[in-house]
């Protein structure tokens, strides 16, 4: 019900857009829906005055060509008409009125915000740190609808991940650090969106699948800069939407595929006088490739604008609500034997909503100081259902009642098939499992405050940036387990017994021996609220010293208190409750040198600190380890990540002679050393379970380049990481399934066939998950003036499994896969394209861990054949990994008005 209704909503403001658009379009009767918006012409001269830098929603001439590209054929026959600026960026000569111009074409913007809104930005030249952007050109090129895939192919050094089996909620991977939709994973990148930080408040994760792809304006992804606050350890990700001011037009794109895609994307943006307004909807459905590996995707996004010579406002909202099978890794010798659709362990899905509203603006002051607010509120719900194998078995001190890690099992005596004293009857017969569900209820808000100066500081151009923000969290947390009955293609059916608490020792029904428990407390539902306060000052100043030499230098002081409250009954439980603190003061510095025009040295220094979230700090004890992702323990304190990055780099742009044809490149090296760094480990005698810790320092450092050229009917561009993230210490890490692991030390019997095992780190070894190499290269041509063919190449080398961080197993092979893309105008207003993925059906794996074989062989058995998994004493390797999409096939149709 709620879906149909946040579909209504969003069709009826698109349809109030639409309106607006058809009404100014039907006065310029000669427009195509290639040639600039007709509403650009009608608008009041004060709203054609050049735009206050307001942050994320601030257009700009280049933008509005950006999505009203004219074309080829078009170009010779009508001039586009551009509003005027009174301070044109070098990149405006990036637009040659050539007989022929592609879409592909666009030149990202010249100017970089150094804070996540307002008017805090300087020409990229200027900034002493790696900047790549990705604009929305870019996801027309593939027309993509994960802007994770973008991000990927255009930004040197970023890479996906999946480690859930879903190309909606994957990772996304920036020099070795991580923003990901998964609760467990160490979150090293900080997000931002029209200025609002979405790393999520309870484990800092970062949805993807909530961003409408056709309405992102641009992405930036900048390193070494810690005004972007806490998590920026690796860098940060702006991202800012469009609106009414830098999108006139209206565009429907149908598409149909393989794997039952069905998708319909939607967007509307109008001018009217000094106001905007732009909506944007997105729905897709997907079968997916493997077993219950479905989605269903519901997003949007409205942007209701003012602006006029002095000042500009926005109110925005982005909805959604989605469905998504997150089917994990999977046996390699189950996709071997029964296909590469299987899945292991089902169901596993994630249903996430999200209701985001915000208000930023920015008031020009005097000619040279403006003043900039944003204000937010953020809902997030999500559920997740987890199907697992389960260490369930006949108990020893109680022969026909049932087990569970190693402890009596207890539910509800009112719940059908549960005994009067809460005990539960053992079935020999039975192919145990367990069903793990969790769901959080976040609200969120916060306000940021920043203002920006221009005046000259004793005679030096300079700008002077200073802002705060304030950011509260709120989470209901609840987790519980139910026991299951494994099914054929592993699915955990449900028995509807949902295990509770055990009773106190005095109070169990069977007899316990000296230093044992009556049950075990690793299933025990749990139910707990986190408070988060996050409080950042920052300053900025970039003087120019001499007309080629920049010195930019500033810092921020992050302060982060997390509270959590045990709402059970439970006494073991208490531990949770507490409250933990964290401050710190980052620095940045920097110079850039102009070598010669469009060619520039940069070089900085930047540090960056990560607080534990709530999900790490309630679930770091050994002594009782969680499901990540589900249950949470006591919280032994953790140490906030610190993080110190070095970087040097050279860049250039350079137009090649009187054509307009472009050439953009980067070269550069940057070093980061992480202290403190917070890992997830395996628990190591209990399956499935983990724990967090500080597990030392870690490294990351490598070599970035970048190329990209455009010309009249050619764009191509290709970019290349090397990637060196090792360890830095000498740590034993549990690793209870790596068939190379030893017995840990200090184990109490270590010749004890279950005693715990771990891996040996050293110095030297490589961070899991973390290719060495990675390069990719694309290209667009133009065969005619209304036929378009395009192609994109990624390649990764190997990397390292997930629970083999001493390096002793094989690792995970690199791959390279290509997909094609082509398109073709019908008319000036209908297109119709294709897309083609994996065009060699390469079969890889894009994430490699571990499974204990010996209760995998409990849900085997009940397959259909029975499958039966080699354990590590018989050759087994007990590896698991996320299979890559085979090839697929796409094919849309898109109006423009």
């Amino acid at each position: 019900m709620r879906r149909h209704l946040f579909a209504s909503v969003a069709v009826i403001a698109l349809f109030a857009v639409f309106d607006g658009v058809a009404s100014a379009q039907a006065q310029d009767a000669g427009a195509t829906s290639q040639d600039p918006p007709a509403a650009a012409d009608q608008a009041p001269a004060a709203a054609q005055q050049a735009p206050v830098d307001s942050g994320g929603n601030l257009p700009e001439v280049k933008v509005i060509q950006q999505q009203a590209k004219p074309k080829p054929v078009k170009q010779a026959q009508k001039k586009p008409k551009v509003q005027p600026q009174p301070a044109p960026q070098p990149v405006v000569e990036a637009a040659p009125q050539a007989p022929v111009e592609t879409s592909t074409s666009e030149v990202p913007p010249s100017n970089v915000k150094m804070s996540p809104f307002g008017a805090s930005s300087i020409p990229v030249e200027k900034v002493p740190a790696a900047v790549s952007q990705v604009t929305a050109t870019d996801f027309k090129r593939d027309e993509t609808v994960i802007p994770q895939e973008a991000l990927q192919a255009r930004v040197p050094g970023i890479i996906v991940g999946d480690l859930q089996g879903n190309q909606f909620q994957t990772n996304v991977q920036y020099r070795g650090f991580e923003a990901s939709p998964v609760n467990g994973v160490a979150q090293g990148l900080a997000v931002y969106q029209n200025g609002t930080r979405i790393n999520e408040a309870f484990g800092d994760t970062v949805n993807w699948d909530f961003l409408p792809s056709n309405a992102i304006n641009n992405i930036t992804v900048m390193s070494g800069n810690p005004i972007f606050g806490l998590n920026a350890l690796g860098g940060a990700i702006n991202i800012e939407m469009k609106d009414g001011f830098n999108y006139q037009g209206a565009e429907v794109d149908t598409r149909f595929g393989s794997f039952g895609r069905k998708q319909v994307s939607t967007q509307a943006g109008q001018q009217v006088g000094n106001f905007g307004i732009y909506g944007a909807f997105e729905a897709i459905n997907d079968d997916g490739f493997r077993d219950f590996s479905d989605a269903e995707v519901r997003r949007g996004y409205l942007d209701l604008g003012f602006k006029n010579a002095w000042s500009e406002f926005h109110f925005n909202f982005t909805g959604a609500d989605n469905h998504v099978g997150v089917t994990a890794a999977a046996p390699e010798e189950l996709l071997a034997e029964r296909g590469w659709d299987r899945t292991f362990t089902s169901p596993q899905t994630s249903d996430n909503t999200l209701q985001l509203y915000q208000l930023n603006g920015t008031v020009k002051a005097t000619d040279t100081l403006s003043i900039s607010g944003n204000a937010y509120y953020r809902k997030f719900k999500q559920k997740h259902v987890d199907g697992n194998i389960a260490e369930a078995e006949e108990c020893d001190n109680a022969p026909g009642l049932l087990c569970i890690e190693d402890g009596l099992a207890f539910a509800n005596p009112a719940t059908p098939g549960v005994n009067p004293d809460g005990t539960i009857n053992f079935d020999p017969t039975a192919h145990y499992g367990s069903i793990d569900r969790t769901s959080q209820d976040a609200d969120s808000w916060g306000i940021a405050l920043q203002a920006t100066d221009k005046s000259r500081l004793f005679g030096y151009r300079n700008q002077f940036t200073v802002g705060t923000s304030y950011d509260h969290g709120r989470v209901g947390y609840t987790a519980n387990s139910e026991l299951g009955i494994f099914q054929p293609r592993f699915v955990v059916g449900g028995t509807g017994i949902k295990f509770v608490a055990p009773p106190d020792d005095d109070d169990c029904p069977v007899p316990v021996e000296p230093g044992e428990e009556c049950g075990s407390d690793d299933v025990t539902p749990r139910n707990l609220t986190t408070t988060n306060d996050y409080f950042g000052a920052y300053f900025l100043n970039t003087t120019d010293l001499t007309d080629r030499l920049a010195l930019t230098v500033g810092g921020r002081f992050n302060y982060a208190q997390i509270k959590i409250k045990n709402n059970t009954d439970s006494e073991e439980l208490e531990a949770l409750n507490g409250t933990n603190t964290y401050n710190r003061f980052n620095p940045m510095a920097g110079l850039t040198y102009q070598l010669a025009p469009g060619l520039s040295l940069y070089g900085g220094y930047s540090e960056a600190n990560r607080a534990p979230t709530p999900a790490e700090i309630a679930c770091s004890d050994p002594a009782l380890p969680c499901i990540i992702e589900s249950f949470l323990t006591a919280d032994p304190p953790l140490k906030q990540v610190v993080s110190r990055t070095v970087e040097l780099g050279i860049r250039g742009e350079q137009g090649l002679g009187w054509t307009g044809d472009r050439l953009n490149w980067s070269l550069g090296v940057f070093r980061t050393l992480n202290t403190d760094d917070i890992l997830s480990v395996a628990d190591a005698t209990s399956n499935g379970r983990g724990y967090f810790l500080n597990a030392g320092d870690t490294l990351r450092q490598g070599v970035e380049a970048s190329v990209e050229y455009r010309s009249r009917r050619l764009y191509a561009y290709a970019n290349y990481t090397y990637l060196d993230a090792t360890f830095r210490d000498s740590i034993q890490l549990s690793s209870p399934d790596n068939p190379h692991a030893v017995v840990c030390d200090g184990a109490e019997d270590p010749l004890d066939d279950d005693a715990p095992h771990c891996v040996n780190v050293r110095p030297g070894d490589t961070l899991p998950g973390t290719p060495r190499h990675r390069f990719k290269v694309g290209f667009d041509y133009w065969l005619t003036q209304k036929w378009k063919f395009g192609s994109d190449l990624v390649a990764l080398s190997s990397q390292f499994f997930t629970g083999d961080e001493g390096n002793q197993d094989s690792p995970l092979p690199g791959f390279a896969r290509l997909n094609l893309h082509t398109s073709y105008d019908i008319t000036d207003n209908i297109q119709i394209y294709g897309l083609f993925e994996n065009v060699f059906d390469r079969r890889y794996g894009l994430y490699g861990t571990y499974y204990n074989a010996e209760l995998a062989n409990v849900g085997g058995a009940a397959d259909t054949p029975p499958i039966e998994f080699e354990e590590p004493d018989e050759g087994g390797r007990q590896r698991s990994i996320t299979p890559a999409i085979p090839f697929a096939a796409y094919g849309g149709v898109k109006v423009k008005f």
